[in-house]
């Protein structure tokens, strides 16, 4: 069968907060004429619970706003992990300098006033947007990467809230690489990406974190009765969908023939995905170092067993540890 790579990121969504239906439908019109998805939310509470849900590429929030306004829309957005690096541009008729200052002091990006430009508009939300893809995510996979991914893990062991963190990479990509080039083994970490996404979205909580770590190492936050199913669908779903980024003859054969470091031809195994699931519901866990010698062992263990594979730390639940794998 022939694999199927695709280039093409989707575009961004851009969720509109605004009160008044005729601006919104404008505001909405204008974004989806420039290619983006905009989605429109009339309340405060529920351009959250969308943030929420479906973390969108940038906020473009009015001020004024029933129930919950703009400034506690920013408080929540920037206090939670998952959206934390969302930015947040402030489309107001407020024009008073008070506003615009406490909007800035909240970690709003940008301030405009209505009415607007619309082409002035358009270059700040470029603007915006080009700034966090450069800075905070992923090129690869448009996921929190690097310091946004450590922030995620540090505010979790500060909370001290009930939580398994699932460290998540490949096995065999090296082989893959080597087999197919280095742009189909990018297509293959966007599969994981996805796979990780997805899994969260069905069987994680709505708060849940998945971050991209880099290469082909992912990271998911979520909650202790959430994880093994997590981790079940992502292994489910990988090995399905990992099926059609390889040749026909290498499926049926389900071997990779590649050449090792010292140039002899090896077969290897197809790439398969392994999970290390880190939890402080037994044991207390107190530093990111903690979290980062844990990780290890259950990745190792993980490793060893057959196939896409995942293993929970059990240390403190009872005598020895329990390894689990799909």
């Amino acid at each position: 069968m022939d694999a199927v790579i695709a280039f093409e990121s989707p575009p961004p969504t851009i969720l509109v907060v605004e009160d008044n239906p005729q601006i919104g439908h404008m505001l909405q019109a204008t974004l989806e004429a420039e290619g983006f998805v905009a989605v429109l939310a009339p309340t405060g509470e529920e351009g959250l619970a969308f943030a929420l849900r479906e973390v969108p590429q940038l906020l473009l929030l009015d001020l004024m706003l029933p129930g919950i306004d703009g400034f506690q829309v920013i408080e929540r957005i920037r206090g939670n992990v998952k959206t934390s690096h969302i930015p947040v541009v402030i489309l107001t008729a407020r024009h008073d300098t008070a506003d615009k200052m406490r909007a800035f002091a909240s970690n709003a990006d940008d301030f405009m006033t209505k009415p607007f430009n619309s082409d002035e508009l358009l270059a700040r939300i470029r603007t915006q947007l080009r700034h966090v893809r450069e800075t905070l995510l992923s090129p690869l996979t448009h996921l929190p990467s690097g310091l946004q991914v450590e922030r995620a893990i540090h505010q979790q062991i500060l909370s001290m809230a009930p939580c398994s963190i699932l460290y998540i990479d490949l096995d065999h990509f090296k082989a893959y690489n080597d087999v197919y080039g280095f742009l189909r083994g990018n297509d293959l970490i966007r599969v994981l990406a996805r796979v990780a996404t997805e899994a969260v979205r069905v069987e994680g909580n709505v708060t849940d974190f998945v971050g991209h770590i880099g290469g082909d190492d992912f990271v998911i936050i979520t909650t202790p009765d959430r994880a093994e199913a997590i981790c079940r669908r992502m292994i489910a779903a990988w090995d399905t969908e990992s099926r059609e980024r390889y040749n026909e003859e290498d499926w049926l054969r389900g071997t990779l023939v590649a050449r090792d470091r010292q140039g002899y031809q090896q077969t290897y195994p197809l790439v398969s995905v392994s999970i290390g699931v880190v939890t402080n519901e037994h044991h207390p866990i107190a530093s990111l170092g903690e979290v980062s010698q844990i990780a290890a062992e259950v990745k190792h263990k993980a490793k060893a067993l057959h196939g896409s594979s995942y293993y929970v730390d059990r240390r403190g639940a009872g005598p020895g540890d329990v390894a689990l794998h799909g």
